[in-house]
């Protein structure tokens, strides 16, 4: 076999590992190696020089380890015998996995066996490149993309079928909610199987669980699956009237709060307060109430009167005033009043014309000619206005 003088790898990024077809190199031959490459020299399955990114010149004194080799081979020509391996160091993503078989569980919060399968996407990359080609690579001249899957997938489906099964069980995660909890299910995938890959040299550095295969044909799945998200709707229609009563609570109150200001403003520029309003409607009662010959009722209505200020206040006590006037002198007062014969001094029955002892008969003196007061007893003023009794 002819001697190289330049030795590189340029091929496609979904390879791991590429063995150089030739085995004899010439000393002074450059060595290329690319930004993220390692080139490594192994003689009779043992690793003898690596070499990191940059171009080479392959001497004696750069080649320590197989300068006695290339000596014994070669009877002391410049040339050697090895395998050089080129590794690829980059982070290749988007590699394929899945079950082979249904992984069987019992359903942690509804208790009914299930069959499952799973698969997803990985991404890996060589930490090791020795220990890479000495576990795995041997002696085959190229580790591609899915050569790895295919010599990883034995121990990886195992894996990932109990570590799955197991993280269902321990987070009490339903088969219902399973597609929520993906993230936290390929975390706790992804850091109990990097050990695994490790020691093989091989850098395990994502690892996504994309779709769960869920039993549609078995009828205990299709009967909880309906428990389930009726029971979901329940609560979501629960919270979606509760959310909407809110609104409308939140709503009202706004609405009295800006009615309230309104009034509070129209109040300010009309020139009086709530109190003085207050009044007003109380003085429009006590105007209008039928009772209002009854002391009582006129005591109640001048003492809610008695808190209104101003001229506002002195106008409903003058209206007060009035029909507590208008009442006497229509004699609604004179119900509860006793009345007395002038002449023997007896008690008058009420409505009556003439004493019912001495028959004296009522005389027009009896009654106020100012205000038409009719009295009661020999008095000779009037008690409400002050006028002299006429005789």
């Amino acid at each position: 076999m002819s001697m190289v003088s330049v030795i590189k790898y340029e091929g496609d990024n979904s390879t791991f590992v590429w063995k150089h077809p030739c085995q004899d190199f010439n000393t002074g031959s450059s060595l290329i190696v690319h930004e993220s490459q390692e080139a490594v020299f192994m003689v009779n399955g043992e690793v003898m020089d690596v070499f990191g990114s940059g171009r080479h010149i392959l001497e004696t004194q750069n080649l320590p380890l197989i300068r006695d080799i290339m000596k014994l081979s070669t009877g002391g020509r410049s040339a050697f015998h090895a395998e050089l391996y080129f590794i690829n160091l980059t982070e290749q993503m988007a590699i394929k996995w899945g079950t082979d078989s249904k992984i069987n569980y019992l359903d942690p919060v509804y208790n009914f066996p299930l069959e499952i399968g799973a698969c997803g996407e990985m991404s890996l990359a060589v930490a090791n490149g020795n220990k890479l080609l000495l576990k795995v690579v041997g002696t085959e001249h190229i580790l591609s993309q899915a050569q790895i899957t295919k010599y990883f997938r034995a121990f990886l489906l195992n894996r990932v079928k109990t570590i799955l099964a197991k993280e269902i069980k321990d987070k009490s995660i339903s088969i219902f909610e399973i597609d929520m909890c993906l993230d936290k299910l390929s975390e706790a995938i992804k850091e109990k199987l990097s050990d695994d890959f490790f020691d093989y040299g091989v850098d395990l550095k994502s690892f996504f669980i994309t779709t769960v295969l869920k039993p549609d044909e078995d009828v205990n799945y299709l009967k909880f699956k309906d428990i389930y998200f009726r029971k979901t709707n329940d609560v979501m229609e629960a919270e979606l009237q509760q959310k909407i009563a809110l609104i409308d609570e939140e709503t009202r109150a706004k609405k009295t709060a800006i009615q309230a200001q309104a009034i509070a403003q129209k109040r300010e520029i009309e020139g009086y307060t709530y109190q003085q309003e207050r009044g007003f409607e109380v003085a429009k009662e006590v105007a209008k109430n039928e009772a209002i010959g009854q002391m009582s009722n006129v005591g109640v209505g001048l003492g809610m009167i008695s808190g209104i200020g101003g001229e506002i206040g002195k106008t409903v006590g003058s209206v007060a005033g009035d029909a507590i006037k208008g009442v006497t002198q229509n004699g609604m007062i004179q119900k509860s009043t006793k009345r007395y014969c002038v002449n023997c001094g007896t008690e008058m029955l009420e409505g009556a014309i003439f004493c019912t002892k001495c028959g004296q008969k009522l005389k027009n003196g009896d009654s106020c000619s100012n205000c038409g007061y009719v009295f009661g007893d020999k008095a000779n003023f009037c008690p409400m206005c002050g006028t002299r009794r006429d005789k």
